[in-house]
């Protein structure tokens, strides 16, 4: 028999992405292949601007990471698929969408800061908010106008350790917060959430970002065995609802310093109709959409046209 075909995972080097790619690993190693971890720094890691419209254009997690993949330095890459532009190059494709974890948004803040009022956010008058997401940003704008905002880069950890250093709360992408908690690395860092209270934010409401809590394994789309190993970690539900919301941001032109958010999921019915929901700023105004179908192409024509026209 042949022997199986040892993989070079590409992945950035942040305890959450080598977390994400240690599971793909284990995945990987339970069908039979072998698998190395390549660490790449990309040009997002290595920017210092402090919100991410000043970073650079969309894709800057990504590229060097594809550029990899492109040059046989890996086989897979494993990307936060909100991380993904809607265009890559001709060359790759996505092998495969793992089930997704929360989608939602995850606010951490101080005790101290607590509003008594069950408000979405529930901070206190005047509390000071971080975070370098211009869609986070927006939303807590129109939510809370009263809140200051300030921006707040860097690994889950430091944004956690900031908390202590001037920000009464931070907000944070529920699924990051769970796959380091459950961590298997060696040098998995220690959150210390016990101090802070965490709000896991309605994602119908605090609309998250496309595909936010989603992985995308990325190979080449001419490397058939990879593409065939792949398919089999792919989760047909999550599949469906991230390509609806990033057919809406395609449409919608989205890069990462464009307040937008988008939110598939099944409703109750259990009858196969979906909802989606979508929230974009516009000229300093916040347009929503909600639509509910079975038809995918429909509802993201549906909920681009209430966008484009509201």
């Amino acid at each position: 028999m042949k022997p199986q075909r040892k993989l070079k995972i590409g992945t950035r080097g942040s305890h959450l992405a080598r977390t994400q790619a240690t599971t793909v690993a284990a995945e990987l190693a339970e069908l039979g292949h072998d698998t190395e971890l390549i660490i790449i720094s990309t040009a997002g890691d290595r920017s210092t601007a402090q919100s991410f419209s000043a970073i650079g254009p969309t894709g800057v997690f990504v590229r060097d990471i594809e550029q990899a993949l492109l040059d046989d330095v890996v086989d897979v890459a494993v990307h936060s698929f909100k991380d993904l532009p809607t265009e890559s190059p001709p060359e790759l494709r996505i092998g495969a969408i793992p089930q997704r974890l929360d989608a939602a948004d995850t606010l951490v803040m101080q005790r101290e800061a607590r509003s008594e009022n069950p408000d979405l956010l529930p901070l206190k008058t005047g509390a000071c908010i971080g975070t370098a997401s211009a869609r986070r940003q927006a939303w807590v704008k129109h939510l809370r106008p009263d809140l200051r905002v300030e921006p707040l880069r860097g690994n889950v950890p430091t944004r956690i350790g900031r908390l202590n250093d001037g920000f009464d709360g931070i907000i944070l992408a529920a699924a990051g917060l769970n796959r380091l908690q459950n961590s298997a690395l060696d040098d998995r860092p220690t959150l210390a959430l016990d101090e802070f209270i965490v709000v896991r934010l309605d994602p119908k409401t605090f609309v998250p970002a496309p595909a936010q809590g989603a992985l995308a394994l990325q190979c080449r789309a001419a490397d058939k065995e990879v593409v065939s190993t792949l398919n089999v970690l792919t989760d047909g539900p999550t599949q469906f609802n991230v390509a609806m919301e990033r057919a809406l941001l395609a449409k919608v032109e989205g890069s990462c310093d464009l307040a937008f958010g988008a939110y598939c999921s099944e409703t109750s019915r259990g009858d196969g109709t979906f909802e989606l929901i979508a929230m974009l700023e516009r000229d300093g105004k916040l347009v929503s959409a909600r639509v509910r179908g079975k038809d995918p192409h429909a509802m993201v024509g549906a909920a681009w046209k209430k966008l484009r026209d509201t």
